[in-house]
Order: structure tokens, then C-alpha cells, then sequence
């Protein structure tokens, strides 16, 4: 998928970029399989902001993703659209009972394939199937972490996890930050690497289009005053006064690690992503 690049006529759009849009086939959603979505501006249900910089944006509609595929059978893809809601693309599929759902779409997609869910299925982009069926080295996506809940892992446009190795009713598997987990056998997976791979070569170009995403502008700590920043007051431009970088809560951030050592989960994590 190319990206479109502009004639310089304005500073904004001197270095901006979009998609082509190529793969798109179908340009408006499913009407049963969308809802709406309400914005909060990042505040809890008492009011408070938790998630700071958010607020605006346009108008999106949340499509419903079938990430657990637990229909069976043959389905057919009936088109490629754009999701607001993520960086991958989705696709229409109609199963043989002409029931109607959501799938990230895989590379390489297109109108007319056949995907296919359960244990028989073969080898190919978008099907999905238990672990245990996968042979090793296979490029899988949208990986289950229990069984039936429905894909969490690798779901993000041009991303792919391997599957290095199965033993003793554990797959072992490579995620794209370069953590090597394991996760267990019966689990589900689909094949094939997400699509829209060029995702992370498109440039914004002008701060309208990060504020149609609905994030605004972050203010500098060190442009604030003390009552509102540890890195705010002082004289011009001033240092900030602490051994380290600091939130504006006072705790340690920018490199600071925050995972707790003790984490339910890290028993299945056999490499960590920044380990040497």
C-alpha cells in the first residue's frame, strides 16, 4: 500500500502524506455491525480527567470485531474497508448461513477469498486455528491469550508474531516488540501478517489532523509554573531541579520502569522485549 505525497503549496502539506487507500473495496460500514461511540474526553464516570489530552475529534462509530471467530466453516470476504478505531484495515465476511462479521484483515486479502475457523483449516492468510495446528515458524496474528476469549496479541497494521516452538502443551511465540512468551496450545490464532504495512511511513503534516483524532496539545512541564509542574518556575529557561525527570504527579518518568516485578504474567514471559 503506497503512500500519496502533495505538491508543496502549503508549509503543511510540504511533507505530509496519506494513504492510497488501494486495498479499500468498500467505503461505508455494515449498519448491525456498528455502534455508537460515546466520547468522554478522557474522564472516568466521576468526572475527572485520567487520560490527559484528549477531547474533540470528529465523529467515529465503533465497528464490531469478531476477534474470537468461533463460527466454523468457510466465509466468504465480501470487502476491505477503513476502521477509525485502529491502524489496521478490517474486512467483511458472510458465512455460508449468510450471517455477517469483522475481521482484521490480513495481507494480502482480497474480495471473493475464502477464510476459513476451526482446527482443519489450512495454512493460509486469515484463517484461524488452534495453536497446536500451526506448523513451526508460521507468521500468525491476533493471538489468543485463554482460550475462547478472543485474539489480544498482534493486532496492529503490518505487525506479525512467529511461532518458534511447541512443547509440553505450550507454544512457544515471538511477539513484534521482541518478547518471546509463552502461550498455551489450545489457544487460537490467525495466519498471515496484518495488512496496511505502511502504516507507520504516513506523515501527519499539520496539527488539524492529530486534533480530528481527538488528542490535544501537550503543554511542556518546564513552561509551567511550580504549583502546576515539578519542572515549572525558575527564571527563563530553567533546568528541573530534580535528579531525574519527574511527572506531573512527582513520580519518576521518560526511561523510568514502571512493570511491577511481580506481575501475574510474568511467568509466561521467557525473553523480555529490551533484554540483551
Amino acid at each position: 500500500m503506497p503512500t500519496i505525497k502533495y505538491k508543496p503549496t502549503t508549509p503543511s502539506r510540504r511533507h505530509m502524506s496519506v494513504p492510497s487507500f488501494e486495498e479499500i473495496t468498500k467505503f461505508t460500514p455494515e449498519k448491525n455491525l456498528v455502534v455508537i461511540k460515546k466520547k468522554n474526553a478522557g474522564r472516568n464516570a466521576n468526572g475527572k480527567i485520567t487520560v490527559r489530552h484528549r477531547g474533540g475529534g470528529n465523529k467515529v462509530k465503533y465497528r464490531i470485531v469478531d476477534f474470537r471467530r468461533l463460527e466454523t466453516g468457510a466465509s466468504t470476504v465480501i470487502g476491505i474497508e477503513y476502521d477509525p478505531n485502529r491502524s489496521a484495515y478490517i474486512a467483511l465476511i458472510e458465512n455460508e448461513s449468510g450471517k455477517r462479521s469483522y475481521i482484521v484483515a490480513p495481507l494480502g486479502l482480497k474480495d471473493g477469498d475464502k477464510v476459513y475457523s476451526g482446527p482443519d483449516a489450512d495454512i493460509k492468510p486469515g484463517n484461524t486455528l488452534p495453536l497446536a495446528n500451526i506448523p513451526v515458524g508460521t507468521l500468525i496474528n491476533s493471538i489468543e491469550l485463554y482460550p475462547g476469549k478472543g485474539g489480544q496479541l498482534v493486532r496492529s497494521a503490518g505487525t506479525a508474531a512467529q511461532l518458534i516452538s511447541k512443547e509440553n502443551g505450550k507454544a512457544l511465540v515471538r511477539l513484534p516488540s521482541g518478547e518471546v512468551r509463552t502461550v498455551p496450545m489450545n489457544c487460537c490464532a490467525t495466519i498471515g501478517q496484518i495488512g496496511n504495512i505502511e502504516h507507520d511511513t504516513v506523515k501527519v503534516g499539520k496539527a488539524g489532523k492529530t486534533r480530528h483524532k481527538g488528542i490535544r496539545p501537550t503543554v511542556r512541564g518546564s513552561v509551567m509554573n511550580p504549583c502546576d509542574h515539578p519542572h515549572g518556575g525558575g527564571e527563563g529557561k530553567s533546568p528541573i531541579g530534580h535528579p531525574g525527570p519527574l511527572t506531573p504527579w512527582g513520580k519518576p518518568a521518560l526511561g523510568y520502569k514502571t512493570r511491577k516485578t511481580k506481575a501475574r504474567t510474568e511467568k509466561f514471559i521467557v525473553k523480555h522485549r529490551n533484554a540483551k
